[in-house]
This record gives structure tokens, C-alpha cells and sequence, in this order.
């Protein structure tokens, strides 16, 4: 981890395949969610461009927070399957504008043979401007936020 970056990795018992196919339909994202504030998929669409914006109905109970019911956009950057996916999130403004933060999601898998995947997830918030960092703490979460996003992943993939 350094000031800017958190990564988590683990092992997934099912073809990596499966694994993207996870990652990249949004109705899945709240039960992967290892932070608890993706409630629902408002865009159902499998993610299949970059450039593609899909958006997530949020809930946040930290009772600081400005806005505890939310809606995140989330744009496409990293499209390659089975092999990589990533979004940068914002937020559309009053006149339709989506303004991103400057932070990322990431899901890098490795195929380990027929049945596991490798999954290493990343959140890079180094793009964040100085403005938004005296706003908000980054990361707003813990590591452990991370790891239970890969568990979910896995128990998602490999029920058992």
C-alpha cells in the first residue's frame, strides 16, 4: 500500500471467465460491495465499452455525510476481458454533466488453471484533486473494505 493505492488479492475458485462475466454486470456490484453503501444497479446493462457509464443508487450511515442517499456514475476506463475491468465513479450534476473525483476501481484477474482465478483489486485515489482531498479523507474506507469485496466476489462465484 502506498499513500495513494490500496490492494487487496485473492484466489477465486472459478474460471476466471465467471469471474468477469460477475464483475461486469452491475446488478451483481451490491452483493460484491465490501463497504455496504452499493444498495442497487439503477443500470442493469452488462458493461461492455469503454467510455460506458453505469450508475448505482448508494446509501452512506455515516451520519457526517452530507447526503446519505445517493446515486454514483461510474464510467468504464479498463475493459479487457477476461483479463481487466475498471470505472472512475462521479456524480451528474444539476445540468447532466458527470463530474469524477479522481479516484478508481480496478479488478485484475489472472487465470491459475480451469477452476481459480487470481483477482487483485485495486483503489487509486492519486488523481484526486487538492480542492476534494480537504473534504473528503482517502481512502474513505478501510483495507479490510478490500478483502470483504473479494470474499463477496468469491462466495458470489463459488457458492457453496
Amino acid at each position: 500500500m502506498n499513500q495513494d493505492i490500496v490492494i487487496a488479492t485473492a484466489t477465486v475458485a472459478a474460471p476466471v471467465a465467471e469471474v468477469f462475466a460477475l464483475l461486469a454486470n452491475p446488478s451483481t456490484h451490491p452483493a460484491i460491495d465490501g463497504t455496504g453503501w452499493v444498495k442497487h444497479a439503477v443500470d442493469e446493462e452488462p458493461l461492455t465499452e469503454l467510455g460506458q457509464i453505469f450508475r448505482m443508487d448508494m446509501y452512506h450511515s455515516n451520519p457526517e455525510h452530507p447526503d446519505p442517499t445517493y446515486q454514483m456514475a461510474n464510467q468504464i476506463q479498463v475493459l479487457d476481458p477476461p483479463s481487466a475491468i475498471g470505472w472512475r465513479p462521479g456524480m451528474e450534476n444539476e445540468s447532466g454533466h458527470v463530474e469524477f473525483g479522481g479516484w478508481v476501481w480496478r479488478y485484475d484477474l489472472v487465470a491459475l488453471g480451469p477452476s481459480e482465478t487470481a483477482v487483485t483489486l485495486t483503489y487509486d485515489w492519486s488523481a484526486v484533486p487538492e480542492n476534494l482531498r480537504e473534504h473528503i479523507q482517502f481512502p474513505p474506507f478501510g483495507p479490510e473494505h478490500l478483502t470483504n469485496s473479494l470474499r463477496h466476489l468469491s462466495e458470489l462465484a463459488s457458492p457453496h
